[in-house]
């Protein structure tokens, strides 16, 4: 039986894959287009008729991280008629817990920020970090303060899963632990 030929659709989405893992392992600047092309089982050339540059191969992975993200704030709010403010935030927060579990996912978002240095990667964060502020300022009608200390807990959230601090007895890590992860 013939096998069936890829689109370019399915092509681009097989880099993106292989691309995030590469990515969330050695981040942008540490990995090299031949091995996600490899990855995705391309040639390198015939990868970048696809994808241009290797800058839009990284933004259009941060920017499905962000998506991703954002689908899950929107579950978090599905259901939940009749919490108040404080309780839609924790619920969110709750789930993105599960966010932190994805290894590849939590570490997109870490290396997409070291790569802030690039303006296309720094438009896609701020991109994506105004879509899930937007979100969440109306879905839960929070002021600016407390969303600022949403977020800013959510990135303590993402080192602190980074380096498996929860898994961690010293005092330091305790400290910066708290009861912030819901237990992951």
């Amino acid at each position: 039986m013939p096998s069936k030929r890829m689109t370019a659709d399915q092509r681009r989405e097989s880099i993106i894959v292989a691309a995030t893992a590469l990515f969330a392992q050695r981040g942008y600047f540490g990995t090299p287009t031949i091995e996600i092309a490899k990855a995705a089982g391309l040639s390198d050339g015939y990868m970048f008729r696809l994808i241009e540059t290797k800058e839009a191969l990284f933004v259009a992975v941060v920017e499905r991280s962000f998506d991703s993200i954002l689908a899950t704030f929107q579950a978090a709010t599905a259901e939940a008629a009749g919490l108040n403010s404080e309780e839609l935030l924790d619920r969110i927060g709750k789930f993105y817990a599960e966010v932190l579990t994805d290894r590849d996912l939590l570490l997109i978002q870490l290396h997409a920020a070291a790569a802030c240095t690039e303006p296309a990667v720094r438009d896609a964060v701020r991109r994506g970090f105004q879509r899930m502020v937007e979100f969440v300022r109306a879905a839960t009608g929070a002021d600016d303060a407390t969303l600022q200390e949403f977020f800013a807990i959510g990135m303590l959230a993402n080192f602190i899963a980074a380096m498996r601090a929860e898994r961690l007895k010293a005092r330091w890590a305790r400290t910066l632990v708290g009861d912030l992860l819901f237990h992951i």
